[in-house]
């Protein structure tokens, strides 16, 4: 029937999550407050709070708390890089990498930089589609990115390979910069990844070799690579009721 869709009631107004007392917008980083100059003060302040209730819930691993807020921004602020990284950022971590994917290609394409390349690469190797990833791992964007950048584009080459059935050819992706990280902040995250590979292929030994300089590195806790090590060892830590008595 025509007209007959003019019948079907639009879908209102989502409610904005709440901003707790004490989150002003000011929180953010220099860069992003610049990015939101295009807005209006008022809008700029609103999806300036936004932005830094998703980062604090992230922390707290409040998935869709910070989910709410990420697609409030966007709602507000949809030509903002910083808006749209936020909400895939959440999608990433939510295991969205559909979603993920289509927010990362859309900061690429509002702000001209391929930083958040390894995370594209990441998607695709979630999506199932790891032609797809390597074909971005090997891409002129790709060979432009900086030093850290690049070294997360071989880590997740590396597991892009494991995938693939190619354990040999993972050790081979990170073999030359394990050396090259030593005092660098993502050593630990490299040799936690070498570490891995070389379990993969039955080096047993120079794994536990690795997983220990990563927990060593490690001081933020970013892996569980200490964990690793017990696992390889054998230890086995049991948790112990405190409202039991001691034996």
């Amino acid at each position: 029937m025509r007209g007959g869709s003019r019948l079907v009631p639009k879908e209102g107004r989502k409610p904005e999550p709440r901003i707790p007392d004490g989150v002003t917008g000011a929180e953010l980083d220099r860069g992003v407050r610049q990015q939101l100059r295009t807005l209006s003060k008022e809008n700029a302040d609103g999806v300036a709070q936004h932005l830094v209730m998703v980062a604090a819930l992230l922390e707290a691993e409040d998935m869709d708390g910070a989910l709410a807020h990420a697609e409030t921004a966007v709602r507000r602020a949809g030509r903002v890089p910083a808006a749209r990284e936020a909400l895939g950022f959440v999608a990433y971590r939510m295991g969205d990498y559909a979603r993920a994917l289509t927010e990362f290609r859309t900061v690429r394409r509002l702000s001209g930089s391929s930083h958040l390349l390894p995370l594209m690469v990441d998607c695709e190797r979630g999506l199932g589609r790891p032609a797809r990833a390597l074909e971005l791992l090997g891409s002129t964007e790709a060979r432009s990115l900086g030093q850290e950048e690049q070294i997360e584009l071989l880590i997740v080459g590396s597991g892009i390979r494991r995938d693939m059935g190619q354990p040999q050819a993972a050790v081979l992706a990170l073999q030359g910069q394990v050396d090259k990280v030593k005092n660098k902040p993502w050593a630990a995250r490299v040799w936690y990844a070498y570490a891995d590979a070389l379990l993969e292929v039955g080096r047993g030994e120079d794994a536990r070799a690795w997983f220990a300089k990563a927990a060593v590195a490690d001081q933020d806790g970013e892996t569980d690579a200490a964990e690793r090590v017990d696992e390889i060892d054998g230890v086995h830590i049991e948790e112990v009721d405190a409202e039991e008595p001691e034996a």
